[in-house]
């Protein structure tokens, strides 16, 4: 799968904030001490809101949701459409010249940029983007790397997959690896359909950690709980 792939999967804006919105608080619950691959920020900026994902490996994406629409940029370090594979830190041809004016902000965003030795540029291997009049997802005119054996060469098809697959059960299956614990498969759907979470609820996903202690993360994302 490549960002073109990607941009026929993705769902609606909505879908994919609401979706966002549940993974970094069932990241935050199972991993409540610890480092949450997904966060989701309801007060990044005055108008905006993030969607992040960070492996603490050196690959992540992030999802800005705009007044305007809503901008995707993945990392993977390792693709071999890194910038790090020019000696300049160009980004791929094709992946970011057609990115609309209403986008360029977050295409410049300095949180989104690594420091080269001709000074910041932007760490992204995927970008894709969606106004709100658009009916799908789009991305720029890629010419992707010819190796036949190089079937993820921007990280769309692992960074992106859950959130393409977007169902409690993708999620349940990624946990349960992941955290190499036992996870309640029905509360991981009533997260999902965003069911305020209560001492219970969070009890059932994490018998080791409570409500209260989550509260202030829980405003950051932007998810009901009861108080």
């Amino acid at each position: 799968m490549t960002a073109v792939d990607l941009a026929q999967r993705l769902p609606s804006i909505a879908t994919v904030r609401v979706l966002s919105q549940s993974f970094a608080v069932l990241d935050t619950i199972l991993k409540p001490d610890g480092h949450a691959t997904y966060a989701f920020d309801s007060r990044w900026d005055e108008h905006e809101e993030l969607a992040s994902m960070d492996n603490g490996s050196g690959d992540e994406y992030s999802i800005v949701f705009t007044p305007a629409g809503a901008f995707v940029r993945g990392f993977d370090h390792e693709a071999p459409m890194s910038p790090y594979a020019d000696e300049d830190y160009a980004p791929w041809p094709g992946l970011v010249e057609s990115i609309p004016e209403q986008f360029t902000a977050q295409a410049n965003e300095p949180a989104f940029c690594h420091d080269g030795d001709t000074g910041p540029f932007l760490a992204a291997t995927i970008c894709l983007w969606r106004l709100h009049d658009d009916p799908s997802w789009r991305t720029g005119d890629i010419e992707f790397p010819p190796d036949e054996d190089c079937i993820d060469p921007d990280g769309s098809a692992w960074m992106f997959g859950l959130l393409a697959e977007g169902t409690p059960e993708a999620y349940h299956a990624y946990a349960t690896d992941y955290f190499e614990v036992p996870v309640d498969l029905a509360a991981v759907r009533e997260v999902f359909e965003h069911h305020p979470l209560t001492t219970d609820l969070v009890r059932r996903l994490n018998p080791h950690t409570d409500l209260t202690s989550l509260a202030e993360r829980l405003d950051t994302i932007g998810y009901p709980y009861t108080r």
